[in-house]
């Protein structure tokens, strides 16, 4: 009887991290000063602040852009979540190699970084322009008769 209850609970427990964390994050994309455009390598665009839904396993760039403002591009990756290896390690020890096998697939595991993406702008500089001499509104002065001695 001991061992259906350990057979059921590993039964149970396939795609631990699928079915505790899902697989798709939120990401939250911030700037200062805000009301910046946001664009991800994937297609997502939104304006900041604001939040986007990925899938776990996608790496992608945003880019930030605000007229006025140099552009700004920050990677986002994936690294092993502590939450989610955890969960994944259920799987092995419980001895769910299809919940291994979904977990892997899905990216469950996987948490991005950074998360939020935050960004202070940096304002464009203006053109460095030649400085001239304005020209002068009053007529040159005449030149005073001398005698000559």
């Amino acid at each position: 009887m001991k061992w259906i209850a350990i057979f059921a609970l590993a039964a149970l427990c396939g795609g631990c991290a699928t079915v505790t964390r899902g697989s798709t994050e939120q990401i939250q994309i911030l700037s200062e000063p805000p009301g910046a455009d946001a664009r991800t390598s994937m297609g997502y665009v939104c304006v900041t602040p604001c939040t986007l839904q990925v899938g776990r396993k996608d790496e992608f760039t945003v880019t930030i852009s605000k007229p006025g403002f140099e552009t700004a591009q920050v990677p986002v990756n994936t690294k092993v979540s502590g939450k989610g290896g955890a969960a994944v390690a259920g799987n092995v020890i419980i001895g769910g190699l299809i919940g291994l096998g979904v977990d892997a697939s899905t990216g469950a595991g996987l948490d991005h970084d950074p998360n939020p993406v935050s960004v202070d702008l940096v304002p464009v500089k203006p053109a460095s322009r030649a400085v001239r001499p304005k020209p002068s509104k009053q007529p040159p002065p005449r030149e005073k008769n001398v005698p000559e001695g």
